[in-house]
């Protein structure tokens, strides 16, 4: 039985049979193939965006003489096949993309964009095995079946890589972060080491008032502090080398 036309998702004018339009709602709903009397109708998906929520649905009929036709601008067959190169073509730049990434942040970038294109071209494959099965002997589906396979297996490496990527970025970061704590940690125990060395003779000096007769208590304006400038030199230069100490980086064990 063929309808002429039914209120449904399918374009008004195809010739389908009425169990393809009773099993439609108003969506595309899932990747699927449905057969009957020799009519083979493929409800696909566009290609999806990494922020897209809804799926914009794409729809390739075929009549029991091999003719195709699609809601997708061009002949059926035509159509079909250029649906399949978009997936192909949007992945190998994502694989350029991949490519050229250096940071855990443009590695995610890839990945979230490849996810949603990793789960359609598996679904899409899996509809065209069941066309595949359904029709055994129409060379045209086993063809666009094996197309859609090889676009699989190219999300499913280029999903494999990026996550790869993500994890040893964030392997690499993680590493950077321990070995910082670890050289704060050493420069906080050096510290901790001269202030306890230094702590009894400050805490003695200061209980006792020690004080060195170093000739400016009687200072005289005719004649330059050199004592003091001496002082405040090698405090100075006591003060760098203890501070390059301080700051060095640690060698790693």
């Amino acid at each position: 039985m063929v309808e002429s036309f039914s209120p449904s998702i399918l374009p008004a004018v195809w010739q389908v049979p009425a169990r393809f339009r009773e099993r439609l709602g108003t969506g595309p709903g899932r990747q699927r193939a449905m057969a009957h009397d020799g009519h083979l109708l493929l409800v696909l998906h566009a290609p999806p965006g990494p922020d897209d929520v809804e799926r914009r649905g794409r729809f390739f009929w075929r009549e029991p003489d091999g003719a195709w036709h699609a809601t997708e601008a061009g002949s059926g067959q035509a159509a079909l096949a250029r649906h399949i190169e978009e997936y192909a073509e949007l992945l190998e730049a994502l694989d350029r993309r991949n490519a050229q990434a250096r940071a855990a942040d443009e590695y995610l970038a890839v990945l979230n964009a490849v996810a949603p294109l990793h789960r359609a071209a598996r679904n899409m494959h899996h509809a065209l095995q069941q066309a595949r099965e359904q029709i055994p002997n129409a060379r045209d589906v086993i063809d666009f079946r094996d197309r859609a396979y090889a676009v699989e297996r190219m999300a499913d490496l280029l999903h494999a890589d990026a996550r790869s990527a993500v994890e040893i970025a964030m392997a690499r970061r993680a590493e950077e972060q321990a070995r910082a704590s670890h050289h704060m940690a050493v420069s906080a125990h050096r510290l901790n080491l001269l202030a306890a060395f230094f702590f009894p003779l400050a805490t003695l000096s200061a209980l006792f008032g020690i004080n060195l007769q170093h000739g400016l208590e009687t200072y005289d304006a005719a004649h330059a502090p050199w004592p003091f400038l001496i002082v405040l030199g090698v405090g100075c230069l006591c003060g760098m080398v203890l501070t390059s100490f301080i700051i060095g980086r640690p060698r790693d064990k």
